[in-house]
């Protein structure tokens, strides 16, 4: 499945499997138009105990389900795709032993090298991080808007925005050309999800 324009949704294992199936069930109507595994497992979870609760609820309503970086999971569940922090040794062999269709991310900072690579690999998205400082990406760099806007000049692949993004600040991102968003603690961590969600939608129209 190709990923649409919108909001497409990080959940992290951290939080407890009860708690991220719950939220993701409370959101499943709402237009998310992805859900990416983070790659933030505690060590005595197993990650496909939560990919069997999380993939019935993606499938019902067509919407993807990536991991984080853990590609050898898609060999033991008919997952949708793998989202990469960084380019994979070799892509290419990746590819051939999943031997099915999938969607392919990777996150950039300012390194505009990344977006070579994925446009030399025809990758099917990139996520800038961090836009903005945030709790959930304390690991990357704050991401200029400049390299967004040279990065539109190198490719057409879709580009999503995360990091400490909020309906808020989503009219300081108004002179960039994005796809979408991406969110963690934003939709996981409110009292609302669905509510929450409506109002980056709100944002996005304008």
């Amino acid at each position: 499945m190709k990923i649409k324009k919108g909001l497409y949704l990080i959940v992290d294992p951290a939080m407890g499997k009860d708690f991220i199936v719950e939220k993701v069930k409370s959101i499943e109507h709402e237009s998310v138009v992805a859900i990416q595994l983070w790659d933030n497992f505690k060590p005595f979870q197993d990650p496909l105990k939560i990919i069997e609760e999380l993939l019935p609820l993606c499938q019902r309503f067509s919407t993807p389900l990536l991991v984080n970086n853990r590609w050898e999971l898609l060999l033991e569940a008919p997952i949708d795709g793998v989202h990469f922090d960084k380019p994979p040794e070799d892509l290419n062999l990746i590819k051939k032993r999943i031997n099915r269709q999938i969607s392919i991310g990777i996150t950039c900072t300012n390194d505009l090298s990344i977006v070579e690579w994925a446009e030399s690999h025809r990758l099917d998205y990139i996520s800038f991080c961090s836009l903005f400082p945030s709790s959930t990406a304390d690991r990357c760099e704050i991401v200029r808007f400049d390299t967004i806007q040279n990065a539109r000049k190198m490719t057409d692949i879709p580009l999503f925005l995360a990091g400490g993004i909020t309906p808020e600040k989503m009219e300081l991102l108004q002179d960039l050309d994005y796809w979408g968003i991406a969110v963690v603690s934003g939709i996981m961590l409110a009292q609302n999800p669905r509510e929450e969600l409506r109002k980056f939608y709100q944002e996005f129209k304008k």
